[in-house]
């Protein structure tokens, strides 16, 4: 499992947990929405930044707490602002080989 924040723009309805499963769902003072909980893996992932996407959801960052195998540091991964066009630029690539 991995431990996962995304931060989209925008405030979501907190209803909409449960339509992203074990996500939790809360705003920010600065009018953002942060996703937070766990996914399976990163197929899991990738499938919850698609279901985003295809609403139209403007992602801020990503960040992935990779869980920690026996002796080893936790490693947070943290996508920058960008890292919404470059999602986009892989669901267009996606569709072409489709």
């Amino acid at each position: 499992m991995q431990e996962i924040e995304i931060r989209v723009k925008g405030q979501i309805d907190r209803s909409w947990s449960k339509w992203l499963g074990t996500i939790a769902v809360a705003h920010t003072a600065s009018g953002e929405t942060v996703l937070t909980g766990q996914v399976r893996d990163q197929a899991a992932l990738y499938g919850l930044l698609e279901r985003l996407s295809s609403l139209g959801i403007q992602l801020e960052a990503v960040t992935v707490k990779q869980a920690a195998k026996a002796g080893e540091a936790q490693r947070n991964v943290t996508r920058p602002k960008d890292a919404n066009n470059q999602w986009h630029e892989h669901l267009k690539k996606k569709g072409e080989k489709q």
